[in-house]
């Protein structure tokens, strides 16, 4: 006998406190979240929709709960997360995180049948990273089979690549760097390579009107050289920026 899929039981009040904690702590240990190109993703307003990244940091689900809360807010946003790590963290579950069974055939299929039950209501995303582990940005992508199979059980979903990284340029902090690819279906796995590829050759041209800044922390070393080097500015009747660059 099959058992309908048990959906998160989500906290509003919670999210909403989670989000924005998630943006002030991003800010304080990165020195800007900054978007490719254009800015907003593609308006996948009708149908169920899927964002699926490349894993490349324990940072990852923090920036997925900003990006959720940035553009995505008319909707409902779950992710998966490993059943030991959520067991550690229960609270997460009131904002939209299901466990799962890594390695196993009764989790892989557990997977399966609460992300399919997720998405039969077309006003929400699912959040994954098909790699199901942490990888490196330059690693080529390896896919494990849970979004093959999960596609073609919710073939109305639409399919959003998004590409991050995590580098420093110019500033003591380091940046997160996002890219959307084409939202669609097919060969997921080659749309979010080649958005990784235009995320990377941008990462190293460093053009500052190419991003948009979604979110920028304060510039500067620490309090005591910044004040020192603001009054040596001011005796020398040049104006004072904190940081060490335009970017």
């Amino acid at each position: 006998m099959k058992y309908p899929a048990a959906l998160p039981k989500i906290s509003h009040p919670l999210l909403r406190f989670f989000s924005r904690y998630s943006a002030s702590y991003l800010a304080r240990h990165f020195h800007a979240v900054r978007l490719l190109e254009n800015g907003t993703p593609p308006n996948e307003s009708v149908g169920p929709l899927i964002v699926y990244l490349n894993h490349a940091a324990w940072w990852d689900p923090l920036v997925c709960l900003f990006l959720a809360r940035k553009f995505f807010v008319d909707r409902t946003a779950y992710a998966p997360m490993d059943a030991a790590a959520l067991g550690r963290y229960g609270f997460l579950k009131r904002l939209g995180f299901f466990p799962v069974k890594t390695g196993t055939t009764r989790g892989a299929a557990e997977f399966l049948r609460t992300s399919a039950a997720i998405l039969e209501n077309p006003k929400n995303t699912l959040f994954l990273t098909p790699q199901g582990k942490f990888a490196d940005v330059r690693a080529p992508l390896v896919f494990a089979a849970g979004l093959e199979h999960l596609a073609a059980r919710a073939p109305a979903a639409r399919y959003l690549p998004l590409a991050i990284e995590y580098t420093f340029w110019e500033e003591r902090k380091p940046e997160v760097l996002l890219a959307f690819g084409e939202a669609g279906t097919g060969d997921l796995r080659e749309r979010l390579s080649r958005t990784q590829a235009r995320l990377a050759a941008a990462a190293q041209r460093r053009v500052p009107n190419e991003w948009q800044v979604l979110l920028r922390a304060k510039s500067g070393v620490n309090r005591p050289y910044d004040l020192w080097r603001k009054a040596r500015a001011r005796l020398r009747g040049e104006p004072f920026e904190p940081g060490h660059s335009q970017l």
